[in-house]
């Protein structure tokens, strides 16, 4: 059980990364004026989406199943870890919709502005600071 939660952590940490780099490549793909600089996050958005954030996500929610496989009911039973499970979710929302926007700005379709993107940005960091809280006071 220890190996599965070390590999639960060590996905989460890396989705986690992608989560937080992919909003900010789009806050400098939005400022960014040339179309050789545009052409380049393009590359970089989609590699970091498909190559690290999605495998890490898929790792995360399929290690943390594993675990509660362990201890059904008794997880279940467990406030925290439905709260901890609802965040989860909201943040799989999350990454789905930075993959539409990956799609968005590949195909020259984006109208924000770099400040929304910089705002959108902050949302899994108040995500994350909740679900480790979560795990590791276990509120109630």
């Amino acid at each position: 059980m220890l190996w599965v939660k070390a590999f639960h952590i060590i996905a989460m940490v890396c989705w986690f990364a992608g989560i937080f780099y992919l909003p900010r490549l789009f806050v400098y793909h939005a400022a960014c004026e040339d179309e050789a600089g545009r052409e380049r996050f393009k590359i970089m958005e989609r590699k970091l989406y498909r190559g690290i954030t999605t495998p890490s996500m898929i790792a995360t929610v399929a290690l943390g199943i594993w675990l509660i496989s362990y201890n059904v009911s008794g997880y279940l039973s467990q406030g925290w870890l439905h709260a901890k499970l609802a965040l989860v979710a909201l943040l799989i929302v999350y990454h789905f919709y930075c993959g539409h926007l990956v799609k968005v700005f590949r195909d020259d379709r984006n109208t924000r502005s770099h400040v929304f993107y910089r705002w959108f940005n902050e949302l899994p960091v108040f995500i994350l600071l909740a679900v480790v809280i979560l795990a590791v006071v276990k509120p109630f």
